[in-house]
């Protein structure tokens, strides 16, 4: 009967371990998606343009698709990337970030170069009727599972270097280490997949619930429907501009601190005395002062360096990897080919 009672006490034990254990990388995955949320405003601003031309009943499909590639982009192929850079290489996860940080400025710049000077972006609109529909959606879909390979990419190394945060000087060590950092970026990567794709499914398909409501339904229903519908395309400007700026800010962010990590301090020491000095002026929002601050210089500093790198890639980048990296991609998919072959 004692060891009876004995192994249920341990059992019991391993059960709170277990807990703890979850509650741990549910809190960290949390922390750590917060952190990305300007990746993943933007991907949830970018998506919608992929659906757009489409019959109604082909919209939620094509979203699924996508959000299909986006898991197998997050889990098959940049979570096993990431631990391996967590075990081998974990002075690579700051320049990594940095790199992407680049991408996030280069992308708010050029949206807002393009504002400025607006041009045919071929993603905006689509010609009906021209080409055959199931190839030109699989163009759109294999589109958009690409661009949010760059916008993972950044998610999961904005989460790793935060879980890497959470975890260093802990007492987790090895095999339990390296299980943590999995089950968090496991989590970060369903969650913010189901969030995003689930989002932009609720909000291409909300000016057709609109229309639906106003047709079929009467009285305060019919004019919520008609509301919806007049709601949506300004609801869709907003959505694309606070996905540029957050966007430009997580960059310029990423950036700053990168630098101070790499020895240069002088650009987050300016914003951090900025910041300490908003929040000296309104003590009773001390807070939000100090963070709208921060803020708004790490944007400024991120659009320069945006706009610096619009020419940068036009002119060097681009070039450079259509000569190196896509024909080495090329390759690497015909061999699959020939395998599956």
């Amino acid at each position: 009967m004692a060891g009876l009672i004995a192994l249920l006490d341990d059992v019991a034990g391993i059960a709170k371990v277990a807990a703890a254990s979850i509650d741990d990388v549910t809190g960290m995955a949390a922390k750590a998606g917060a952190k990305a949320a300007g990746a993943v405003i933007d991907d949830a601003a970018v998506t919608p343009k992929y659906v757009h031309g489409f019959d109604a009943n082909r919209e939620l499909p094509i979203i699924w698709k996508i959000a299909k590639g986006s898991i197998f982009n997050k889990v098959v192929i940049l979570l096993p990337i990431a631990l391996l850079l967590s075990a081998f290489a974990p002075w690579l996860i700051s320049p990594l970030l940095m790199l992407g940080g680049s991408y996030l400025c280069f992308e708010g710049a050029e949206k807002v170069y393009h504002a400025i000077s607006p041009h045919d972006d071929p993603h905006d609109h689509y010609e009906g009727g021209k080409g055959d529909p199931s190839k030109l959606e699989e163009t759109k879909v294999a589109g958009a599972i690409k661009t949010d390979f760059i916008l993972s990419a950044e998610i999961m190394t904005i989460a790793l270097n935060e879980v890497t945060a959470l975890m260093a000087g802990g007492a987790l060590v090895g095999a339990a280490k390296y299980g943590t950092e999995a089950g968090v970026l496991f989590v970060v990567a369903l969650a913010i997949t189901v969030i995003v794709y689930g989002s932009v499914a609720l909000i291409v398909k909300a000016d057709d619930v609109g229309v639906a409501m106003a047709k079929r339904q009467t009285g305060f229903v019919a004019a919520l429907g008609r509301g919806i519908v007049r709601f949506m395309p300004g609801f869709m400007k907003a959505l694309t501009i606070i996905g540029t700026a957050a966007m430009i800010w997580v960059g310029g962010n990423i950036i700053v601190h990168g630098l101070h990590e790499m020895g240069w301090h002088a650009p987050y020491e300016w914003i951090h005395h900025q910041a300490e000095a908003a929040a000296q002026l309104v003590p009773q929002f001390a807070g939000i002062a100090s963070w709208a601050t921060t803020a708004f210089f790490d944007g400024i500093l991120g659009l320069i360096w945006g706009l610096i790198l619009i020419p940068l890639s036009e002119y060097i980048i681009v070039p450079l990897a259509n000569v190196t990296i896509v024909p080495l991609f090329a390759a690497v998919k015909s061999i699959f080919k020939r395998s599956e072959a």
